[in-house]
């Protein structure tokens, strides 16, 4: 059965911010024509019968009792297709995909591309949630990140779309920046719900190759904040969002009761989803592959007739039950252990990094905070458990 979740890679951005390392485009007028033709190719090679679809005059569905619980626009930066590109797009899958009034439709966008023409559009052609890279309310601190919007066009944008039918709306905050922006992140965890969204995603900064903050570093710069502000500003960011009535259900995430992001739930889940665009990622359970990252070779390739897919890694019962340990212990739902991981699990408890129920266990905030290290050490012992076994067999 084919995946319920369908994430499409819309790469085009006005310029990169300083911190990105995405598969990213830069062009100054995006090419909507060029992307939705290879777009639609793309999507018809994922139907049950790939060739018989180059010759049908209606391209073939992919099941036709399909359909699709999310779509997840990301990028880069969809909302820069427009307000008619992304009819479009949702058009196009549509007629390949369906999906209905219960799926969730999700498209990232910059406050700046938010206009009541395109806010008016989505919602036609079936969005029903926005994800706004909002980032930081103080102008400084967006210009150094090499955004194109100011902090007045952030509260602009979340006042259309709630006019324009779209109140499921999600902002995206970064913290631990570094000190000499002497930037307040108390005053942006209460301006973001001042605003009153339904759900918050916060990310803390990190150096990644090949970006503006990484050659800031190798001049000596001091780009991130330490590892005391981040987890201080993580743990105030947790007991703020906490008090005003938000769930944090993912480390993270934070969602009022029944806005949890639904499509991200389902990689958290380890459910089967598919992947379009430039560097989309697709799973089916037991294998992932993933697509070429540039742009125009993934343009190219497709209309030439070539493979897309740049890699495809076949996933181990070991590489299936490590991910299982740490996409559960990332979320609220926590993980089912075995008797012979508590001892481990109530030292966790004993430090305030876990709580636990039975033999399920949850990780605190304070928990999260280590959850590489912690899910390494279950992983571990799982697999150390298994090659005994096997050992004695």
């Amino acid at each position: 059965m084919p995946a319920n979740h369908l994430y499409i890679h819309v790469p085009f951005c006005a310029r990169r911010c300083s911190y990105c390392d995405f598969s990213i485009a830069v062009r100054s007028a995006t090419p909507v024509e060029e992307y939705l033709t290879a777009l639609r190719t793309e999507l018809d090679l994922l139907s049950s019968d790939a060739s018989a679809s180059k010759t049908m005059s209606k391209p073939a569905t992919i099941s036709d009792s399909w359909v699709l619980d999310t779509v997840y626009l990301g990028g880069g930066t969809p909302s820069r297709l427009g307000g008619p590109g992304v009819a479009r797009l949702l058009g196009i899958v549509r007629d390949r995909a369906p999906f209905d009034a219960g799926t969730e439709v999700t498209i990232e966008a910059n406050p700046d591309d938010v206009t009541p023409e395109a806010t008016e559009a989505w919602v036609a052609a079936g969005v029903n949630r926005v994800s706004l890279g909002a980032q930081s309310f103080e102008d400084e601190v967006l210009r150094w990140m090499h955004r194109t919007h100011d902090a007045s066009q952030i509260e602009t944008a979340v006042q259309i779309l709630r006019a324009g039918g779209i109140d499921n709306n999600s902002l995206d905050l970064i913290f631990s920046l570094p000190a000499h922006l002497d930037r307040s992140w108390d005053m942006d965890i209460e301006r973001a719900l001042e605003l009153q969204p339904s759900h918050v995603s916060l990310y803390g900064l990190t150096i990644e190759q090949h970006t503006p903050i990484a050659r800031w570093a190798d001049r000596g710069a001091i780009v991130e904040g330490t590892e005391e502000k981040y987890a201080e500003e993580f743990l105030y960011a947790h007991k703020a969002m906490s008090r005003a009535g938000f769930e944090h259900y993912e480390v993270s995430n934070f969602a009022l009761p029944n806005r949890a992001s639904r499509h991200n739930s389902a990689y958290w889940t380890g459910a089967q989803y598919a992947g379009l665009g430039p560097s989309a990622h697709s799973f089916d359970g037991a294998s992932r592959r993933w697509n070429v990252p540039a742009y125009a070779n993934w343009v190219r390739n497709l209309a030439e007739g070539e493979s897309v897919v740049a890699g495809e890694e076949e996933l181990s019962a070991e590489n299936r039950d490590a991910e299982a340990v740490y996409l559960g212990l990332r979320t609220n739902r926590g993980l089912l252990i075995s008797e012979s991981d508590l001892v481990a699990a109530k030292s966790w408890v004993g430090e305030e990094w876990a709580e636990l129920e039975g033999l399920r266990i949850r990780l605190t905030p304070t928990g999260w905070l280590r959850l590489d290290s912690l899910a390494a050490d279950i992983a571990a012992r799982r697999a150390n458990r298994e090659f005994a076994l096997s050992k004695s067999a």
